[in-house]
């Protein structure tokens, strides 16, 4: 599973970089021979990127980078940041002492991955700690919404990252969020986390233009 985690990651970077251009095919076997691995994980691995949105699997053609515009991803991101807004709105209303006990632990988490300067670790648990925003929210129907938006610009989220002080500012961003939360601010968890997810979208774009410069 980690291998084909490794796999997936290392094709959403060169998908979302330009490396791969919508449309392109993925053929298993030359991906399988310059990963040097066998087809099984890169199959995985596209399967995954397919639920994303990213990849196409068409029957008996294969796989094919999928044609996502910019604007696009940009749209889901002005969602995305509704949605949180409002977990994070209920959240502070809703939240139980354990919830947010466990709150509290995925933030210390993505504090001690930040303090490793490794942004794809502190990826999961940023992950981890939207995911119990959702929970804590206490709205089945808002959390799979969030949840199914989340999965799907994954790939941007995760690559937003390396943009330059990115961590680090996501990390200030999350203690401000943890803190109305736990004060019971709905107003505020809900413009810090809609703020939060637009930010995103905007670091994204600095990834992104980064290769453009180096290009």
């Amino acid at each position: 599973m980690r291998r084909a985690q490794a796999l997936r990651d290392a094709l959403e970077q060169d998908i979302i970089t330009g490396k791969f251009r919508p449309g392109d095919r993925l053929d298993e076997q030359s991906l399988a021979a310059r990963f040097e691995v066998s087809r099984t994980p890169i199959r995985e691995a596209l399967m995954q990127l397919a639920s994303t949105g990213l990849v196409e699997l068409q029957p008996r053609r294969g796989a094919f980078v999928a044609s996502l515009s910019f604007k696009d991803v940009v749209e889901r991101f002005e969602v995305m940041a509704v949605l949180e807004g409002m977990c994070g709105a209920l959240a502070a209303r809703r939240i139980t002492e354990p919830m947010q006990k466990e709150l509290e632990k995925a933030h210390e988490d993505c504090v001690r991955e930040a303090s490793q300067e490794n942004a794809d670790a502190y990826y999961y648990a940023n992950e981890r700690f939207h995911h119990v925003i959702y929970k804590a929210c206490q709205s089945a129907f808002l959390a799979e919404q969030a949840q199914q938006l989340h999965a799907r610009l994954k790939p941007y989220r995760r690559l937003q990252l390396r943009a330059r002080s990115r961590v680090a500012n996501s990390l200030a961003e999350h203690q401000g969020i943890v803190d109305a939360i736990r004060a019971g601010d709905s107003d505020r968890a809900e413009r810090l986390l809609r703020e939060h997810i637009l930010i995103q979208g905007e670091r994204l774009a600095d990834f992104i233009a980064s290769f453009d410069r180096a290009a």
